[in-house]
Parts: C-alpha cells; sequence; structure tokens
C-alpha cells in the first residue's frame, strides 16, 4: 500500500512577466512551472494546491503551497533541488513536513496583502516593478481615516470583479494599515478571505480619495452600495503582493 506524505512550502515569485499563478493552457503561469520542476524533482507527476491565487503581473512574497507525495527526501534537498529547475523569479523560500489535515487554502486563519505605491512626481525605473506610480500627491491621513469604514465582517460586493467566482462576498477585513516612508505609501490589508481584485479595487478608492477626488466618508456610500459601479478604478497589479498566510501557531509554525 502507498504511503503518501504530505508537505508544505512557501513560495516568493516576481509575478511582472507571469499570467498569474492558475494553470492555463497559455503555460506561463507560476503553477505549472512549480509543478513541473517538483516533478522534475521528485521523478513523479506533482499536484499543488496553494493558499491564494495570484492575477497576472501580482507578486508573493508569502504564497504557500501544499502537496503530496511517495519520495521521501529531506525537505531541504526538495527545495534546493526544485530552485535548480525554476527560473529566478521564483523561489522555494522554506518547506515542512504537515499533517494530511493541513490544507493550503482552507486552513488559513487569515491572508495579508500589501500595495505598494510610488508617489513621486517622476516615475521611478528602479521602483516601477513592484509599485504602482501615482504622481499626484496623496494625503495618506485622509486615506487612513476613509480605510476605517472598512474594517469588520462587511459584504464587499462593491469591490468584486465581474469574474469573481467567490461563493459569498462577506468578507471580513481584520485591519488596513496605510504606512508613508518618504514618496512610498504601502497599504497593506488583513482579511479571512479576499474577492477577486478587491484589493485593487479599495485602493483605487483609497487613491480617489487621497488627491481629493472624495471624502473620507465616500468609501462608506461604496460599501453600502454593493454596486462596483459606484466604486473606484481598480489599480493595476504590480503594485500588489501576496505577503502572508496566518495559520495559527497551534496548527502550523512553519513559516520564515
Amino acid at each position: 500500500m502507498s504511503c503518501y506524505m504530505r508537505l508544505v512550502f512557501g513560495i516568493e515569485y516576481d509575478g511582472t512577466d507571469w499570467n498569474g499563478w492558475q494553470t492555463q493552457r497559455c503555460n506561463n503561469t507560476v503553477q505549472d512551472t512549480i509543478e513541473s520542476a517538483l516533478a522534475r524533482f521528485a521523478n513523479h507527476a506533482i499536484k499543488t494546491t496553494c493558499a491564494g491565487r495570484t492575477d497576472s503581473g501580482v507578486h508573493a512574497k508569502g504564497q504557500v503551497i501544499h502537496l503530496d507525495t511517495e519520495l521521501e527526501r529531506p525537505v531541504w534537498s526538495w527545495i534546493r533541488g526544485t530552485n535548480s529547475f525554476l527560473p529566478n523569479s521564483v523561489r522555494l523560500k522554506w518547506g515542512k513536513e504537515v499533517s494530511e489535515e493541513f490544507h493550503a487554502r482552507f486552513s488559513a486563519r487569515s491572508r495579508i496583502y500589501t500595495y505598494s505605491i510610488c508617489n513621486t512626481p517622476i516615475e521611478s525605473p528602479l521602483a516601477n516593478r513592484f509599485h504602482t506610480w501615482i504622481f499626484k500627491k496623496l494625503n495618506d491621513e485622509k486615506m487612513k481615516k476613509a480605510s476605517v469604514y472598512l474594517i469588520g465582517k462587511h459584504d464587499f460586493s462593491s469591490f468584486r470583479s465581474s469574474e469573481c467566482q467567490a461563493n459569498s462576498p462577506v468578507k471580513n477585513i481584520k485591519r488596513c494599515d496605510i504606512t508613508r516612508s518618504g514618496s512610498y505609501l504601502s497599504i497593506e490589508i488583513e482579511a479571512d478571505g479576499f474577492l477577486h481584485h478587491m484589493v485593487r479595487n479599495i485602493v483605487g478608492c483609497l487613491y480617489e480619495i487621497g488627491i481629493g477626488e472624495r471624502s473620507e466618508d465616500w468609501i462608506k456610500v461604496v460599501l453600502k452600495s454593493r454596486d462596483r459601479s459606484t466604486a473606484g478604478k481598480t489599480l493595476p497589479p504590480q503594485g500588489l503582493c501576496f505577503k502572508y498566510v496566518d495559520y495559527g501557531r497551534d496548527l502550523f509554525c512553519g513559516q520564515e
């Protein structure tokens, strides 16, 4: 009788040149590339399950996957071996053997995304790969005041894309932290889950508030309307990064 073990890995990738995470016919996806590299190392087909799918151009610092395998090798060998078959834009960063009850998606308690903005008069060639450039001066204090209305459990239909396949638009945002360091802004959102384009649409609304086109309480109106057409534009993908998945210390503490 076959004896499988379940492994979990942390993944980091620069999403600029990829067509997102999920397998597609075009084959230029992070999932296809990682599964191919894992299969070359293990010498058998590998199927992975991820904590959250990212779109084209979106980056990840803390993506998490799990897989089942019969191959018994030290976790560090899996990491080094698989990375040798991966392009420079994708890396396995850490790994751990876990129980078969662990699930990369369903065991997660919360996820954290960050949206990074370069707020300068002239675009920075060194920043534009991982930041969205906004030349209009942003009032981050107004953006912070507006973000408070998003905290808690709400119907976020106004911030979901028309292609969103989630069963429910109700999500619980635990925090939305906006910080500035010189000309750079970071918007970090932690929630129990996210809808398709949810973070980019939220930041699109905060952007309109930040440049003075809308008042701070406008975001309350958008939230209450449950209508995507009332919200701001969807900001570009390059500023978005899947930062971290919280599984709780009692369940899983292997992230580094």
